[in-house]
């Protein structure tokens, strides 16, 4: 091929991908830097060979996790009726005990999502779940806490997000698993919509595995 050709193909080739929506490229971005967070996690939990305590590997996991917890955040809709005001926060909570000890605040301090201000909460009970935009339910074999969480929600439009093996199976909207020691996680998009959620195709992309269809498709 003639040298102008090539020039030619190569101008045209950076006028196309000129066009790709910035918003689009800028938006995934920060998705895939947290799942790229996961591989750190896996590297970090050994050093020279030598695993960390189980407190530190613990503890990297959870950062990792809360991460996540952000990011899904901003590859989803909630209805326009969720909010009483304006300025009412957005809020994050988890029920029973707290894995992240303080890993979910420092994540979470000063960002927004839009242009509301992030707050979080932690539960003993259900009697404030109705405030939640996002729900963390923590421990990975209790069936019945889990159970328990989930009907809590009652249809209220709110992402609940877990650990628990087979969470998003079960009726949980995201669930987190490990695949080759990296942290990964399933969408259910039935749960999601029964609370009037939408996720983006965008997050749906990056997951393992996707449960049920969006609506309409």
């Amino acid at each position: 091929m003639k040298q102008g050709e090539t020039e030619a193909r190569e101008g045209a080739g950076r006028r196309v991908a000129a066009t790709r929506p910035r918003r689009w490229r800028h938006g995934l971005r920060p998705v895939c830097s947290a799942l790229a967070a996961s591989a750190v996690f896996l590297a970090a939990t050994t050093t020279g060979g030598r695993p960390l305590s189980a407190t530190a590997s613990t503890s990297l996991e959870y950062e990792v996790k809360a991460a996540f917890l952000f990011r899904f955040a901003q590859f989803v809709e909630w209805p326009a009726t969720t909010f009483k005001s304006a300025d009412e926060p957005f809020t994050y909570c988890t029920i029973g005990d707290d894995p992240f000890r303080g890993a979910l605040e420092r994540t979470l301090n000063g960002k927004t999502i839009g242009e509301r201000t992030l707050r979080v909460e932690h539960l003993n009970g259900s009697g404030k779940i109705g405030e939640c935009q996002v729900l963390f339910v923590g421990g990975p074999s209790d069936k019945k806490h889990v159970e328990e969480a989930l009907a809590s929600t009652g249809g209220l439009p709110i992402l609940t997000v877990g650990e628990a093996d087979q969470f998003a199976k079960d009726g949980g909207a995201i669930g987190f698993c490990t695949e080759d020691s990296k942290i990964r996680f399933e969408v259910n998009l039935d749960a999601a919509g029964k609370a009037g959620l939408k996720i983006s195709a965008k997050l749906l992309a990056l997951a393992k595995t996707v449960i049920g269809r969006p609506k309409g498709a």
